[in-house]
Formats: structure tokens, C-alpha cells, sequence
């Protein structure tokens, strides 16, 4: 009987169980800051295919909703991506508070603070719009934060 409930409690625990996709944050010491940010611009490269992709759909004669609403889910998804990295990684663990009277450290601090919260905001756009404007934005953000944050 302890054994069936065992493995009743492991199965459970299987159909159950949530996925975690963050960096864990305990004080662990392992990052890497550049794998990061690749995944944020492979993130917006993909959100570039999905608005592509959701305008031809929309134009075609004859669409179909289920390819149309697949994109636009994957955008979102994409978008999220980037938002989870930017906040989870980036500015809860990576960007750290400075002290103010250091007006070169803190310049440096406020900058790389204030692109990571351009790009929440750009993420969070992306989800709404399908202009290409948006993705060059964000792809310039990554870039300004990537040189910001050396």
C-alpha cells in the first residue's frame, strides 16, 4: 500500500509540477550575461518572423485563423520572454544600486536601469502592434544596453 501511494504522490507531483524558466535567485555566483542577452535578441528576431508573418496572414484572401492566432500567441510568448529575462535577470540580479555621491558609477547605473525598463516597454508593445518600428527599437535597445552594461 506505501508503495502504490508513493508512486501515486510522484505522479502527481509529474502532472502537477510548474515549469521554471528563470535563473534562480539565490546568491549561486553562476551568469552569463552574454547568453542572456543573445536569447533577447534571438527573442526579438523571432517576434520580427511573427509580426511578418501575421501580416501576409492577415492579407491573404482566404485566411487562416489558426496559423494567424499560432503567430500572434508566439509573438506574445516572445515578448514575455524578454520581459522575464529583463526584469528576473537583469534587474533583480545583475544591475546593482550604486551609491549616488559615485556620479560616474550612478550615471552608469541610471542609464543601464532606465534601457532595461525602455525595454519592458518595448516587449510589452510588441505584444500589441505589428509595426516593424517596434522591433527596431527594441533590437536598438539590446544593442544600447549591451554597450551600457560592459
Amino acid at each position: 500500500m506505501a508503495n502504490k501511494l508513493a508512486c501515486l504522490i510522484t505522479v502527481l507531483c509529474f502532472v502537477f509540477a510548474q515549469p521554471l524558466y528563470a535563473h534562480c535567485e539565490i546568491p549561486c555566483g553562476i551568469y552569463n550575461d552574454d547568453a542572456r542577452l543573445a536569447a533577447i535578441e534571438e527573442h526579438v528576431t523571432t517576434i520580427e518572423k511573427s509580426m511578418k508573418s501575421i501580416t501576409e496572414l492577415s492579407a491573404e484572401k482566404s485566411i487562416n485563423y489558426n496559423q494567424l492566432v499560432r503567430w500572434v500567441d508566439n509573438k506574445e510568448h516572445h515578448a514575455d520572454q524578454i520581459q522575464e529575462i529583463v526584469s528576473q535577470y537583469f534587474m533583480t540580479q545583475r544591475v546593482k544600486p550604486v551609491d549616488e555621491k559615485d556620479v560616474a558609477a550612478y550615471d552608469t547605473y541610471v542609464k543601464q536601469i532606465t534601457l532595461l525598463h525602455q525595454m519592458l516597454i518595448y516587449a510589452m508593445k510588441a505584444k500589441q502592434t505589428t509595426d516593424p518600428a517596434v522591433v527596431e527599437t527594441l533590437r536598438s535597445l539590446v544593442v544600447d544596453f549591451r554597450a551600457a552594461y560592459k
